[in-house]
């Protein structure tokens, strides 16, 4: 497909998915921005950008994505860049939006970062974001500017369509994910089950029962990020005993910090589907994983929004 792209069309891309960045500049016939980050010797980030951007509609790709809080200074320290250069627009597209889990303040006495991000992101400049499966929805509303949250679940459940798998049940691996389950449910015409769980304390999960009808079945979890894996494997092993077929799983956003890699290993998964919105390093691309990319929805997002068309279509 060939996109029309007008003359203020700029695209920049960071550190934290340089190759993401690239097969989207490919598909939008686009060549990156010129501009560079380097460190002082205090490992201070210095950014300089290395072309004329006054009067442009620029995209800036950054995941913030492990080392997050360099990642997001860099975010913020190139939007200011941009916006001290005279840029017209400057629309952000973070394919992964860190911090998203404190959302709310659960106890007392806790901060609610991701509202903190947000304001940081409009402070620095920022007119809009392009996002993917934000862990909370209502995080849109913590901004005072456009944001739209493209979803990862037509491209997994397209990947799974494809597969053939016979006899599937969707399954989420909490109470929360349960909207998650009944959007691929009902791209592949399948039952939804879920698991009871309580989590002790963050990053600890305890599976308690599975509730719906796994016995026989091909069985798909899904959520929207994997960090350390233990909910997930957890998950997994449960429904293997509970005498599923196969356990396949499936995410947006692949963390996969800590453990996770050696958990998921060693686990009942028998493939875990992931997207590209965070750049996996080469020793953590196991045989069981497969990786889909999202650079098609994000540039056909981001020709919407530069040629001023609806992007609703893309959230069907």
């Amino acid at each position: 497909m060939t996109y029309q792209l007008k003359s203020n069309f700029k695209m920049f891309a960071l550190n934290s998915n340089r190759k993401l960045s690239i097969e989207m500049a490919r598909l939008l016939g686009c060549e990156l921005g010129k501009s560079s980050v380097s460190r002082f010797s205090d490992g201070e980030i210095q950014i300089n950008i290395e072309e004329s951007v006054r009067g442009s509609e620029v995209f800036l790709v950054q995941s913030t994505s492990q080392p997050g809080n360099e990642h997001i200074m860099e975010l913020l320290i190139m939007i200011d860049a941009l916006k001290r250069a005279s840029a017209r627009i400057i629309n952000v597209v973070i394919p992964y939006y860190g911090y998203a889990r404190q959302d709310r303040k659960a106890r007392s006495r806790e901060p609610i970062t991701s509202k903190l991000i947000a304001n940081l992101l409009e402070t620095a400049g920022a007119t809009r974001v392009l996002t993917m499966d934000l862990h909370a929805p209502q995080i849109q509303g913590f901004f005072d500017i456009p944001v739209d949250q493209l979803l990862g679940v037509p491209i997994l459940s397209k990947y799974f369509e494809n597969k053939g798998l016979d006899d599937i049940v969707i399954v989420a691996p909490d109470n929360g994910g349960v909207v998650r389950a009944r959007k691929m449910a009902s791209h592949l015409h399948a039952p939804i089950a879920f698991i009871d769980k309580r989590r002790p304390k963050p990053n600890v999960a305890e599976i308690m029962n599975i509730v719906g009808n796994v016995e026989g079945k091909n069985a798909i979890i899904i959520d929207d990020l994997i960090d350390t894996a233990g909910t997930i494997t957890l998950a997994a092993n449960a429904l293997a005993e509970k005498g599923a077929k196969a356990v396949f799983a499936c995410c947006t956003h692949p963390v996969l910090s800590g453990p996770a890699i050696s958990r998921i290993e060693s686990s009942a998964i028998t493939e875990l589907v992931i997207t590209n919105t965070i750049e996996l390093p080469e020793e953590k691309m196991i045989n069981k994983i497969t990786t889909l990319s999202v650079a098609p929805l994000l540039v056909e997002a981001i020709d919407r929004i530069h040629n001023e068309k609806a992007v609703s279509p893309l959230f069907e």
